[in-house]
């Protein structure tokens, strides 16, 4: 995209945010909705300055967890991703049981977490490690089993190794599918990690939201949620700018 096409889809988008929360302000003030639930855009701006230092400390403190969990998840799901879609043996026993897994509700196994680890960081970034950890081991290895085998053998007559072939071929080949499964893995891992601050946290963001919720503080709630939700989109939009960078690798 051009310098010119870019700065005129950034500024469309400006535009369609800022008449968004001009009419949601404008619905606010004149009474439509009950401010004790909806609160006011400029209600909640004001919210901002009230929980300011305790929202971006639990924030911190979410993200550090996040962070890790993502971490394992990426490692343990491309690493599973890739054997499960290279080996068939394996792929023949262990696929209908990852299927079944991913398919699975994770909430019912958050009970059994807290019970063996108990309330703090262990359990939410196990929770979180969980819910990013499947959807990107059952991408990777969709994305090893779609590579062209024309590709693999060609590599193959000229004498690839075992290595040569996976670095020069196949890696390159599921590098879009990795970060598809990456993208979708770190929203899941904070997902996780906020579901088990909720529930069973004594500090993170999931316990400032759940804190404001049943103090029925709904412009701190909002503020707070949008905190979230900002820093999920901004990591979310780093990932795409690092397909981008990698599509040049893989030319």
């Amino acid at each position: 995209m051009r310098a010119g096409e870019r700065v005129r889809v950034l500024a469309l988008q400006a535009a369609s945010v800022l008449a968004l929360l001009a009419a949601w302000e404008g619905v606010a003030r004149a009474g439509w909705v009950d401010p004790l639930f909806v609160p006011a855009p400029s209600a909640v701006a004001g919210a901002f300055g009230r929980i300011g230092r305790s929202a971006l400390a639990g924030l911190g403190d979410t993200l550090a967890k996040t962070a890790i969990a993502y971490a394992l998840s990426v490692v343990l799901g491309v690493s599973g991703g890739i054997a499960l879609g290279s080996v068939r043996a394996l792929r023949e026993v262990l696929n209908p049981f990852v299927v079944a897994l991913y398919g699975m509700p994770k909430i019912l196994v958050l009970p059994w977490i807290v019970l063996l680890l108990g309330f703090g960081t262990a359990p939410a970034v196990l929770y979180g490690t969980i819910h990013g950890f499947f959807p990107i081991v059952v991408l990777v290895a969709g994305g090893v089993r779609d590579v062209d085998r024309t590709l693999l053998g060609v590599a193959r007559a000229f004498g690839a190794t075992t290595w040569q072939l996976y670095w020069k071929v196949v890696l390159p080949a599921i590098v879009p599918t990795v970060l598809a499964g990456m993208r979708l893995g770190i929203v899941f891992c904070l997902l996780g990690v906020l579901i088990v601050e909720m529930f069973a946290g004594v500090r993170g963001m999931g316990h400032v939201l759940n804190s404001l919720a049943n103090g029925f503080q709904a412009p701190e709630l909002f503020a707070a949620t949008a905190l979230v939700s900002i820093s999920s989109i901004v990591i979310v939009l780093g990932l795409d700018a690092l397909n981008e960078r990698l599509s040049h690798w893989r030319s």
